[in-house]
């Protein structure tokens, strides 16, 4: 008989006696079979524990021979050389049953832009916004080979100083940016990203370049095709100049080059993942930068840089050729200086491919001159009366937004328990590096501590499947209550952190636009968020585009010596 669960003293001890040790560390029973032992009714006793269940020893002996069926399956499974790009059978829908996406793709409405006058000095243009680069570029007062040799030269001057490069690509970009030129002298116009030069965060796959994902088992990977989102914007003009840091394997701002920095303070961490975009367009090196987010990867570096970010809904852009973390949460996004700027880039890279079968045909509508008052502003009322440390400037945004003719509803983050469905993340993210564990080249992650993916990926394998599937089921309540949520707003705006909206906002796949709105007393930026029904990208911009033309904290910039 194998001593009670609930003697804890008594249980350590006989799993000791196994060899099992004295802890009970996470998959005891599989651990074991690794080492060659044998599955036994003792050696499931001392794994219970970890799956949070009991079974009495006559259960345990019947479980015996289906255990060893199974170690068998999971051995041909291993067996089985699974690359990081193909997804699982099962594909996450973030729209709930009964509902539809419905509209019709409509011409954008953009807002009135004036082009700037030419400087005779070309790098008082970096900080501007694409809408106004565009115009320069539109007119042909700037040639696209000037903007691009313009960012190189600044990303080769102040990258020492931020290390948000992983990869510059001068041959690719100039190369892109004379052929703009020669179109734009026989009269084609490709639109407003036509000959803007920009940067991936180094997820995304370009054919001839390293993709590295930040990570030293990774680093001199390579792909023979370019990702969706590079071709659509290659396609629409833009031209790439780098490919930009990431926290190895989108997590933080270490990557196996350094941490990269803040521009606003460069003894602090840009945040991450997405490090290098939102650092880069901060210091003025790219005219915008794609970057990605499962959980804060766009939100959290927008906030410390001062940029802004947009995560769209889940399912609005496809993500072929970029690492897989989540296939279910990871979401592919722009950070720009202005709001505008990103729902331009937003309607570049949007829809379907045929390859990412998580993508919705759904209409984007861009409306720059769509006014507060005609929108239903909801906020998280019990969150902004909360004592936090932004709290004066996010009332001042409120106060902004009221003036702009918006009346304000207060509404409350819906009741559930957010962090019992983080195993899903977990889960997914154990499973796309599945190799890099079993192989044991995890080791060569830089980051190593309690908290780094290496040691998550090796307690996320021991999640129990049927938890995982619970997990997303009570993500299914989660996706209805914020459904019936949404009905009653067209928009709802929030602290971009101390709550739970970002991780509940990330698990039902809901749009969020992250914009400047002050600076803490030691000068770095802080932000406010604004969210939005699914597919509804247009209306959380425009409230934010709104807010942006009447306050200038976009417009600044952090002061760069070197």
């Amino acid at each position: 008989m194998t001593p009670p669960l609930t003697d804890r003293r008594a249980f350590m001890a006989f799993c000791g006696s196994l060899g099992l040790g004295s802890t009970l560390l996470p998959g005891v029973l599989w651990a074991r079979l690794a080492d060659g032992a044998d599955i036994s009714a003792a050696t499931i006793a001392c794994a219970e524990e970890l799956a949070g269940v009991h079974f009495e020893d006559e259960q345990r002996e019947q479980m015996v021979d289906g255990l060893r069926r199974q170690a068998g399956q999971l051995e041909a499974l291993h067996a089985v050389s699974l690359p990081n790009a193909v997804a699982p059978a099962l594909v996450f829908n973030p729209v709930p049953a009964g509902t539809s996406i419905e509209g019709a793709q409509r011409p954008p409405v953009r807002g009135a832009v004036t082009a700037p006058a030419v400087p005779g000095n070309l790098e008082e243009l970096a900080f501007r916004p694409l809408t106004e680069l565009g115009e320069l570029v539109r007119t042909r007062q700037v040639t696209c080979t000037q903007l691009t040799r313009m960012y190189l030269a600044r990303l080769e001057r102040y990258d020492p100083m931020l290390h948000c490069v992983v990869t510059l690509t001068p041959e690719r970009a100039l190369a892109q940016a004379a052929e703009m030129d020669a179109e734009l002298a026989r009269g084609r116009y490709r639109g407003p990203l036509h000959g803007i030069p920009w940067g991936a965060k180094d997820l995304l796959a370009v054919k001839g370049y390293p993709t590295t994902w930040g990570a030293e088992p990774f680093r001199t990977q390579t792909f023979d095709e370019d990702a969706t989102v590079v071709q659509r914007l290659d396609s629409a003009g833009a031209v790439l100049v780098a490919k930009l840091t990431l926290g190895a394997l989108a997590m933080g701002d270490v990557w196996f080059g350094g941490r990269t920095r803040n521009p606003w303070n460069i003894e602090q961490g840009s945040s991450g993942s997405s490090a290098g975009s939102a650092s880069a367009t901060a210091a003025g090196l790219v005219g915008f930068a794609i970057g990605s987010e499962t959980l804060g990867s766009i939100s959290s570096p927008s906030t410390r840089c001062g940029v802004t970010g947009l995560r769209p809904t889940f399912g609005r852009v496809a993500r072929t050729g970029a690492m897989a973390l989540s296939w279910s949460m990871d979401k592919l996004g722009p950070l720009t200086r202005g709001v505008e700027d990103a729902a331009l880039v937003l309607a570049a890279i949007q829809g379907p491919d045929g390859v990412d079968r998580t993508v919705h045909a759904a209409p984007f509508n861009w409306d720059a001159t769509l006014a507060p008052s005609q929108l239903r502003v909801g906020y998280f009322s019990s969150v902004f009366e909360r004592d936090y440390a932004q709290k004066a400037t996010d009332q001042a945004t409120l106060d902004v937004l009221r003036t702009l003719g918006a009346k304000l509803i207060p509404v409350e983050i819906p009741d559930l328990p957010y962090q019992a469905m983080s195993p899903i993340l977990n889960a997914e993210a154990a499973a796309s590096f599945d190799e890099l564990t079993r192989s044991g080249r995890d080791k060569l992650l830089t980051e190593q501590g309690p908290n780094a993916w290496p040691n998550s990926f090796r307690t996320a394998r021991f999640i129990p499947a049927v938890d995982y599937l619970n997990a997303n089921r009570l993500r299914t309540l989660a996706m209805d209550r914020w459904a019936e949520l949404m009905s009653t707003v067209d928009v709802i705006v929030t602290p971009t952190g101390g709550s739970s909206q970002l991780l509940a906002t990330n698990l039902t796949g809901h749009p969020a636009v992250i914009v400047p709105n002050g600076f803490r007393d030691d000068g770095t930026p802080v932000s406010i968020t604004f969210l939005g029904g699914l597919f509804e990208e247009a209306k959380p911009l425009a409230l934010a585009n709104a807010y942006q033309n009447a306050t200038d904290w976009h417009r600044r910039h952090p002061s760069l010596k070197g």
